[in-house]
């Protein structure tokens, strides 16, 4: 089955490509490499999950808000490509999470988008490498932020 097969497959719903808010940009292809950079929280109504996990997100509610990004970084994959079946594998994710001073789950909370990537891409092509990281802030009190770099067919 095809990324796109995939991810129809699932039955998700996308929230909008985030437009950026600084001086950057969203997406960027070099040679055969795409990069996204950080990507928050957006909901379909382009509203953000807040809250920093550990107060005001339980562990699952930080898995979920990881998830939602992925869905993000999934829509500006598919405004920037027009096919999630141009993406060969996933290279790397970063995740940040903004979590208290005693959260230590930081990883498990960004499995929330590598599960997602890995049921677009499968196991084998949608896992790449990865870091998880707690941040004492994120933009917006948004709970994760995560960008990802992705090798193109």
């Amino acid at each position: 089955m095809s990324a796109d097969q995939s991810f129809s497959a699932l039955g998700l719903n996308l929230p909008p490509a985030p437009a950026p808010l600084g001086v950057y940009k969203p997406f960027l292809i070099v040679g055969n490499m795409a990069y996204v950079s950080g990507h928050g929280t957006v909901q379909e109504d382009g509203s953000l999950i807040i809250g920093r996990v550990g107060e005001d997100l339980d562990l699952e509610a930080g898995k979920m808000a990881a998830r939602q990004v992925g869905l993000a970084i999934l829509a500006t994959l598919l405004k920037n490509l027009g096919s999630l079946d141009r993406i060969e594998r996933v290279v790397k994710v970063l995740g940040m999470v903004n979590a208290t001073l005693d959260f230590e789950k930081h990883p498990y909370v960004i499995n929330g988008c590598s599960e997602l990537f890995a049921q677009v891409w499968g196991a084998e092509k949608g896992v790449g490498v990865r870091s998880a990281v707690g941040m004492a802030t994120l933009p917006d009190n948004i709970p994760v932020e995560i960008e990802a770099h992705f090798l193109l067919k």
